[in-house]
């Protein structure tokens, strides 16, 4: 493995253009369940009847009461870890453009990434279904479910629900991100999601270098990826960037 920290180091010491996809996996570091395998929030529920926008809009209350709530539970408590932070300090040292990621808490941001592209929407803000007015979501009171604006209306987060699409923009350039870097980090993410899945395979195509950081192997491994660094993402980004520090 630690051959395998080494040879990250060097490529994204002499990289030009970076780039992190990043999944469920970073941050069940923070305390955070992932949606899906083992211990995911789909084993406890169904994601058609409470995590689709056509459950949402019959029946907010429901969907509140059953998904969002223990979300939120989680989300306003938790922190970045040390592979959040790496990668931010990755973006400090002029190493990293920008961070991909499937996940909606939020944790890049509050790290330090200043150039986030969430492809299923972000949690940290609920929006008005009816005046469209925003309010965080750490603000929002849970007396009343659905919560409600100041006008009425029932308060949605933004994030893509089933049924609903990835914004265009963000799949544009993140599409343009993977074609044009030189590394790709590829995250604590299980690979099976479309489209963020096909970034990495973008990436190879245009030669790059890409690199999975995940705990256990994922159709991507042996295909598309150059290499697996297993383990947690927290310790093995900490390592890569203390073997990139001392390179300055």
């Amino acid at each position: 493995m630690e051959e395998r920290i080494k040879k990250t180091a060097d490529a994204l010491s002499r990289s030009r253009n970076a780039v992190a996809l990043t999944g469920a996996g970073i941050s069940v570091e923070s305390g955070i369940p992932p949606f899906r395998g083992k211990g995911g929030v789909w084993e406890k529920i169904d994601p058609m009847e409470f995590a689709h926008i056509d459950s949402f809009m019959k029946d907010p209350g429901k969907v509140w009461d059953v998904l969002i709530r223990e979300t939120k539970s989680h989300i306003d408590v938790a922190e970045p870890n040390d592979a959040h932070l790496g990668l931010a300090r990755l973006e400090r040292m002029g190493r990293l453009s920008a961070v991909i990621t499937q996940n909606i808490d939020g944790l890049h941001q509050a790290a330090g990434s200043s150039d986030v592209i969430e492809f299923h929407g972000n949690f940290a803000w609920q929006r008005c279904l009816d005046c469209g007015e925003r309010i965080k979501t750490s603000e929002v009171s849970m007396d009343e479910l659905p919560p409600r604006c100041s006008c009425g209306g029932v308060l949605r987060p933004e994030c893509v629900f089933f049924g609903e699409m990835i914004p265009p923009e963000h799949l544009a350039r993140s599409r343009v991100l993977s074609a044009a870097c030189d590394v790709m980090l590829v995250v604590g993410t299980s690979a099976v999601v479309h489209p963020a899945a096909s970034m990495p395979a973008i990436a190879r195509q245009n030669n790059a270098l890409v690199v999975e950081i995940n705990r256990e192997e994922t159709p991507l491994t042996g295909v598309v990826s150059d290499f697996l660094i297993p383990g947690d993402a927290g310790e093995i980004l900490s390592r890569i960037v203390a073997e990139m520090e001392k390179r300055l």
